[in-house]
């Protein structure tokens, strides 16, 4: 039902809270001692209703699921640690195979290196006794031709001498006078 109105001085409509029954006493339902009995009871019975709920239901499912979930992060965890273990190892195993590499390229670098400089150095000494034969050979030539050349310088000045002499006096020198004339001017 609804509350009565009531006419105020401006013309105005307002809604009283007066009960039905005329004049008596309102107040707040909850202060009303005649009804605590009723309320008592369906206050007993929602918390029992509540406490099997939350007992019953509720918790066990939350329990259950936190258990799932501290079950999952360690399990998580755990994995986690394992994995980067193996990571660790791995990575320790390929930073030694890395170390292992640098130094086999290091000792096969300083062998092909040593292989190259002994070719190198074996070619040189080979190409410098070729040079030195030739030299010695070229030498030995020079010494023949100069040898030779020497035999007929000789005879050259004795002869250009007879020239120069018939050419000055007229008259031809005798190839004996001419040699004699090498060889004390020599």
């Amino acid at each position: 039902m609804a509350a009565p109105e009531s006419t105020d001085a401006h013309g105005g409509t307002t809604a009283t809270t007066e009960a039905h029954g005329g004049g008596e006493a309102g107040g707040l339902p909850q202060f009303d001692t005649s009804v605590w009995g009723g309320q008592i009871v369906y206050l007993l019975f929602l918390f029992v209703v509540l406490y099997l709920l939350i007992a019953k239901v509720f918790a066990p499912r939350l329990r259950r699921v936190m258990d799932e979930r501290a079950t999952t992060i360690s399990t998580a965890v755990a994995t986690a640690r394992s994995v980067q273990a193996e990571a660790a190892t791995q990575a320790a195993a390929a930073k030694a195979e890395v170390e292992q590499a640098r130094a086999d390229s290091r000792r096969l670098a300083a062998e092909a290196k040593a292989r190259v400089v002994a070719e190198a150095e074996a070619r040189r000494q080979a190409e410098e006794a070729e040079v030195n034969a030739r030299i010695e050979a070229a030498e030995a030539q020079i010494a023949v031709t100069r040898d030779a050349a020497m035999k007929t310088v000789s005879t050259i000045a004795a002869d250009t001498a007879q020239a120069i002499v018939e050419r000055l006096t007229g008259k031809p020198a005798t190839a004996a006078e001419a040699a004699a004339a090498v060889k004390g001017a020599a």
